[in-house]
């Protein structure tokens, strides 16, 4: 089959899960082509697979350690493109695919609607009206308005793929709100993850070992330079902490001698595979690799992100690691750390969803489920 995959460009979590879904489908034979904007198209670009730019959609900013909902609507009209639509159009006309995919880009899954193309929904949140919750009256306006648009994209795709774990098990299930006659259309593939565990090389890491994948810029900075205070509490636990590309670790002094700070680190499944535990934000596919790999998480949320918040939230409840925010001292951050170190039933806990994770194979089952279903209508 020809596969268009959109990607939304807003962090890498749909970037990291679409480049799993499209290595399946390439090693498979078929034809594919990615959509994708910014930093988002530099990452596929890198990986050799080839890519179309798109315009952007929403663009998501932050201060403070909070997300700006009102920031990003602000940035999101300013970024808008009058001709978005056309362009969209033009790429799926002269590809000609089969089947679209398209992971949270609602303009390809309209334009493939349009263009009467079978068209598969990836997402891990149906209910981004929370988002605009007691924020005013002309927010909540628009949280209406967009509770009423995404529901009608959900009746009207082929298939609505969840990234994630099926029930009982499902890390995004608070954010997830379905009406009941979409049951039939929701698919949960288990977690898209690019690399297999038992192909990830094994690197020596200092042990007990815990990985930071916060980047210490932007309205992170904040918690990344609270991990490095909590490092220095205990020299008996070790650190990597990746910065990102755009952050100079030489910004950052005394750094305690049981830490590494990494500037930029292309492949982080090594460390994920080999560390005894992962502090992440709340993103959602950062949460699968950890979880994919039999790793904890101690998972900082952005604040206002209810999205975020509530992945978190599942982590805690399940005993999957700890919630933490950006308000919690060093002391304390300290203290969750040694508990899920130390603790043996977290790690049994994550250990069970490593070998559920295996067994289900997120990436094969969208494969099999598009040559199942959209193959089918192409024979």
């Amino acid at each position: 089959m020809k596969i268009i995959i959109f990607i939304c460009g807003e962090g890498l979590g749909h970037t990291s899960r679409c480049l799993a879904l499209g290595k399946e489908l390439l090693a498979a034979g078929h034809e594919i082509v990615f959509g994708a904007y910014g930093y988002s198209k530099e990452v596929v670009e890198k990986t050799g697979y080839r890519v179309q730019e798109i315009p952007s959609e929403i663009k998501l900013v932050g201060k403070a350690g909070g997300f700006d909902l009102s920031g990003s609507i602000e940035a999101t009209l300013k970024n808008a493109r009058i001709l978005g639509g056309p362009k969209v159009l033009k790429l799926i006309k002269d590809f000609k695919p089969d089947v679209v995919v398209s992971d949270s880009y609602y303009l390809g899954t309209l334009a493939a609607m349009l263009l009467n193309i079978p068209v598969y929904l990836i997402i891990n949140q149906s209910n981004m009206e929370d988002f605009f919750k007691n924020r005013g009256v002309p927010i909540r306006l628009l949280g209406d308005l967009t509770k009423k648009f995404y529901r009608e994209v959900f009746e009207k795709t082929d298939k609505i793929i969840i990234p994630d774990y099926p029930l009982p098990y499902t890390v995004c299930r608070k954010n997830l709100n379905f009406a009941p006659g979409l049951r039939e259309k929701l698919y949960y593939s288990g977690p898209l993850v690019k690399e297999k565990y038992e192909e990830v090389e094994q690197i020596p890491l200092k042990k007990p070992h815990v990985v930071s994948l916060i980047g210490g810029f932007g309205y992170r900075e904040p918690i990344f330079r609270k991990v490095l205070t909590t490092a220095a509490l205990d020299p008996g636990i070790n650190y990597t902490l990746i910065s990102g590309p755009n952050l100079d670790p030489s910004r950052f002094k005394e750094i305690p001698r049981n830490v590494q700070i990494l500037r930029f680190v292309g492949d982080t499944f090594p460390y994920i595979r080999n560390s005894d535990a992962v502090i992440a934000p709340g993103g959602h596919s950062t949460m699968m690799e950890a979880l994919s790999f039999g790793t904890p998480i101690l998972s900082f949320p952005d604040e206002g992100h209810s999205e975020q918040e509530n992945n978190a939230a599942v982590v805690e409840e399940e005993g999957y690691g700890r919630m933490l925010s950006y308000s919690t001292p060093p002391e304390v951050i300290l203290e969750c750390i040694r508990e899920v170190l130390e603790d043996k039933k977290y790690r049994d806990k994550v250990k069970k969803l490593q070998r559920l994770s295996s067994e289900l194979d997120g990436p094969k089952a969208v494969r099999e489920l598009l040559e199942k279903e959209a193959g089918k209508k192409v024979s």
